[in-house]
């Protein structure tokens, strides 16, 4: 496989002509790290690009190869940790609650990732919710993710099966399948959390890789290029069936995804509270929607 990297003047997508997306869909690989920040900021931008293009493409999370980085990172004062983690915050609109640093610091990262991949066995679904209940209870809730009654915790709200995810946890298949992300990091040389690189099935056509976070707009052209057409994004459903589905979502995603101000997706929000159909979660930074089961 061969790919070339996004540069911030190379967001001009080109059309070349059409094919059959039965048999060429496209495929994303999202390189990412359970503990960083920007990739948890990256989360508004998926939905949206699964919600209007998903039809199009499968995304594959893969575990970066820079476990490292946190014992880097638990070499400097935790102090500074914090500082970065709200800076992003305050930057992103996706709370990251730098606290964390200083009253319950993570400390095994490949404990982490060991358990994602072990989330994984019961399925890619699985595996995705597994690893946004790990995000929400680092980011938010200040939790040790490390912690194995932590991650077995995060495995019952994302209704795995219990007993089989303890039994994979410390399997060899969670290790093997963790090896295999670290190789294809490796590999694409994947250097930073976030990455996406995205392939058409066609074999003489470079996959194309972004590098950090964009706007919403840079990651469509490149999508479309991949794509060799111009589609039209779907219809986007009404905001209690996108939060019914979504269960546990920030404002800043509503925002993202509906093309709104922070407040106005705030304001549309209250009406659903109003119905009884969410309720607010307040968090250091910003705020979160939680659907309510009728």
């Amino acid at each position: 496989m061969s790919w070339k990297s996004l540069s911030s003047n190379e967001t001009q997508g080109t059309a070349s002509g059409f094919f059959n997306l039965l048999k060429r869909p496209i495929e994303i690989y999202a390189f990412i790290d359970p503990l960083c920040p920007e990739c948890w900021s990256l989360e508004p931008i998926l939905k949206k690009l699964t919600i209007e293009y998903g039809r199009f493409f499968k995304i594959r999370p893969v575990i970066s190869g820079n476990l490292s980085s946190l014992h880097k990172n638990r070499a400097q004062k935790p102090e500074n940790l914090k500082k970065a983690w709200d800076h992003t915050a305050s930057r992103t609109g996706m709370c990251c609650d730098g606290d964390v640093w200083l009253e319950n610091p993570v400390s095994s990262p490949l404990a982490t990732s060991l358990a994602v991949k072990a989330a994984e066995l019961q399925g890619k679904k699985a595996g995705m919710r597994f690893l946004r209940k790990v995000q929400e209870y680092v980011f938010l809730e200040k939790q040790n993710i490390s912690d194995e009654d932590v991650l077995i915790e995060c495995a019952e709200k994302s209704q795995l099966d219990v007993r089989e995810f303890k039994k994979d946890l410390h399997s060899d298949a969670a290790r093997r399948a963790l090896q295999c992300d670290l190789k294809l990091a490796h590999e694409m040389e994947v250097e930073s959390t976030p990455t996406l690189v995205l392939f058409n099935e066609s074999e003489e056509d470079a996959g194309l890789k972004i590098t950090g976070l964009y706007d919403y707009d840079v990651y469509v052209k490149v999508f479309k290029e991949m794509l060799q057409k111009e589609p039209k994004p779907a219809i986007k459903p009404d905001l209690e069936t996108f939060l019914s589905h979504y269960r546990f979502v920030a404002n800043k995603e509503i925002a993202v995804v509906y093309d709104w101000t922070e407040q106005e997706a705030k304001k549309e929000m209250k009406k659903l509270v109003l119905k009884q159909k969410a309720r607010e979660v307040p968090v250091k930074h910003g705020a979160f929607w939680e659907y309510i089961e009728t």
